[in-house]
């Protein structure tokens, strides 16, 4: 390295350094995967040493946690604001469909060895991202309650998940974005029809 260059890395401090650190694990997770994510490949992305990275995280498994919060929280989806339950869904599934799917691909193949060798989820991974956040849905689907779209006594937590989970379903099985009409077909034939408050009929 040269003395120039190295002197420049040295200066790095604090968050700083941490930003840096956490940007060449995700892009050392990206290329390499779980096999070859370790600590020393991480510095050596990073251009600093093991040591540096080890008194953060005394484990890859732990750099592997704050690696995947950190790409999470950096890429943060924008709460959308149509005024209606159907267009806010089927905004927030076009912005994830399209901002995420490196995202997802990531954690759904290049961390096959991590899920045989911790004998961890995809879903708990996707625990370490929502710790601590308010999901986006969960604000969605509270407006629409408000509103009087949905009755809430319909929202169970297998329906509430419904949207994200046919999406991240279609991601994982085809490593392809959601065509616009397959998100529509989640929210009109498939979402609202199950959350919808049932009007009384009226009496002839």
């Amino acid at each position: 390295m040269h003395p120039k260059e190295n002197r420049s890395v040295q200066r790095r401090r604090g968050t700083e350094l941490e930003e840096a650190l956490l940007t060449a694990a995700w892009a050392v997770l990206r290329e390499h995967g779980y096999a070859g994510f370790t600590l020393e490949a991480v510095a050596s992305q990073a251009a600093t040493s093991r040591p540096v990275i080890a008194r953060r995280w005394a484990t890859r498994n732990d750099l592997l946690h704050a690696t995947i919060t950190h790409a999470s929280v950096t890429r943060p989806t924008p709460m959308p604001d149509t005024g209606s339950l159907r267009g806010d869904l089927i905004a927030l599934l076009h912005e994830i469909n399209s901002s995420r799917l490196d995202f997802a691909t990531v954690l759904g193949v290049q961390l096959g060895g991590y899920y045989q060798e911790t004998g961890e989820t995809l879903s708990d991974l996707r625990d370490v991202l929502l710790r601590g956040q308010d999901p986006v849905l969960d604000q969605i689907l509270a407006a629409a309650v408000e509103r009087g779209e949905v009755d809430p006594g319909r929202l169970t937590p297998r329906i509430r998940s419904l949207p994200m989970d046919l999406l991240r379903h279609h991601v994982f099985m085809t490593f392809q974005a959601m065509p616009d009409h397959g998100i529509e077909d989640i929210v009109d034939t498939i979402f609202l029809p199950l959350v919808r408050p049932v009007r009384p009929e009226r009496k002839t």
